[in-house]
């Protein structure tokens, strides 16, 4: 395996390694006589009350240092946050939403993941197919838990077939493998009409069961199609009838693991409630909302915050007209919150603009793919509001700049008006809406 880049940028003041001298431009070479490959090696060589550092000074002069820790972070950091890079995806899946991205947009949204790593430290999910049996053992040498997996189907044929790689056949043997070493499992199926649904769904849900309490959760979601999907595999999205199939089908397993195992254990994304015209469950369904990051239990949680949070309304006069950008999905549920918070504040005007997505096309409807350019279609004059509000979840993590590049001050700038990132949250939606804290 190829050594990392563990140069230090950063040493943070009064820690553990500025006490031992430790510097910005050093590089460590060994923790306690090991090299380090990537940031998971390093935060586990650290783990021990005594850690031995052999380090490379901006001097070139090699120093080894002893560092009593406690068990603390050391109060570095590396010049490349993994310190190795990031790995890309070797897969074709016929359903990658990437395949299907318009041409122009910026480079880095094109990149591929696929990083145990970044599973563990950030919560994305991976196949599994592009680790090698090395890294498959050092997981299970440092317990690396939990992992999320992109499992899809544990059918093995079926599995190379979405996933293009040879190696996409042995992800139950490594589910098993895991399991065996107290390794737990979050698990993820994009679903795929006339590949891993009805039957091959029950043989994947079984198989995953099989495995609990190390599987923890499993979502279902339906694929994600845009228009650009020329040369691509030719996949059905979800109706109203399929998807009422597939929460039905969801439903049955739920009841028997609710039974045996105390939680649901599989959910499915509120895509498939809302395209079947069913009511989202009761935020108790949801055991926690463990896959909440992947659309399951949205609405639910957002729900259960906003009726609290609506208690605490002061009943007077607000003198506020604003307005809420969501995707279609989205906005029957934005659009009844709106009025009943309108019913009880005296003077309060929420409009709610339901964003048509025609810059991905195809059946993308969901408010975290909602670009400024469909905003600015949809809302050519934002004049008469006071201030707009759209979901945080459009925005790229930690940045200021939608998915087609253009930037919030850019499109706030364009459209006359203040606009305001919220959170999936019901107590942040009324508190931002109104202009004012509640008051708990």
């Amino acid at each position: 395996m190829q050594k990392s880049n563990t140069e230090i940028s950063y040493v943070e003041p009064g820690s553990f390694a500025e006490s031992a001298g430790l510097s910005k431009g050093d590089k460590i070479a060994k923790i306690g006589g090991h090299e380090i490959h990537d940031i998971l090696e390093y935060r586990y060589l650290i783990s021990e009350p005594e850690v031995t550092l052999e380090v490379i000074k901006k001097d070139g002069t090699l120093e080894i240092i002893t560092i009593e820790n406690d068990y603390e972070d050391l109060g570095i950091e590396f010049s490349v946050s993994l310190i190795a890079e990031a790995k890309s995806c070797k897969n074709k899946c016929i359903f990658c939403f990437i395949d299907q991205l318009p041409k122009g947009m910026r480079k880095t949204v094109y990149f591929k993941d696929d990083d145990t790593r970044l599973s563990f430290l950030q919560g994305n999910y991976v196949t599994l197919t592009n680790v090698s049996d090395e890294e498959i053992s050092r997981i299970i040498a440092m317990h690396i838990s939990p992992i999320n997996i992109s499992v899809h189907t544990t059918n093995p044929d079926l599995r190379v077939k979405m996933l293009k790689n040879p190696n996409a056949a042995k992800i139950f043997d490594t589910m098993k493998l895991f399991a065996a070493h107290g390794i737990c499992m979050n698990c993820q199926i994009v679903l795929c009409p006339g590949y891993n649904d009805k039957a091959e769904l029950d043989r994947t849900i079984q198989d995953m069961a099989s495995l609990y309490p190390y599987v923890l959760s499993c979502s279902v979601v339906p694929v994600g199609l845009t228009k650009c999907r020329e040369g691509l595999c030719d996949l059905t999205p979800f109706d109203e009838k399929s998807s009422l199939e597939t929460v039905r089908q969801i439903e049955k397993y739920q009841k028997q693991f609710r039974k045996d195992f105390g939680i649901n254990l599989v959910y499915a994304s509120d895509e498939f409630y809302i395209n079947a015209h069913l009511e989202i469950p009761k935020s108790s369904e949801y055991d926690g909302f463990p896959q909440i990051e992947n659309g399951v239990g949205l609405i639910a949680s957002m729900q259960e915050e906003f009726d609290e949070a609506i208690k605490l309304v002061k009943r007077k006069e607000y003198n506020r007209n604003v307005a809420v950008a969501t995707g279609e999905i989205a906005y029957e549920f934005i659009n009844t919150l709106a009025d009943r918070l309108m019913s009880v504040c005296n003077g309060l005007k929420i409009t709610v603009f339901p964003i048509k997505n025609n810059f991905f096309g195809g059946g993308v409807n969901v408010t975290g793919l909602v670009t400024g350019s469909d905003i600015l279609r949809e809302i050519p004059d934002a004049s008469d509001f006071d201030e707009l509000f759209i979901s945080e979840c459009m925005l790229r993590d930690g940045e200021d700049i939608f998915l087609d590049d253009i930037t919030l001050p850019a499109l706030s700038e364009k459209l006359g008006i203040k606009i305001t990132p919220t959170p999936n949250d019901g107590y942040a939606f009324i508190e931002n809406i109104l202009g004012t804290e509640l008051d708990f």
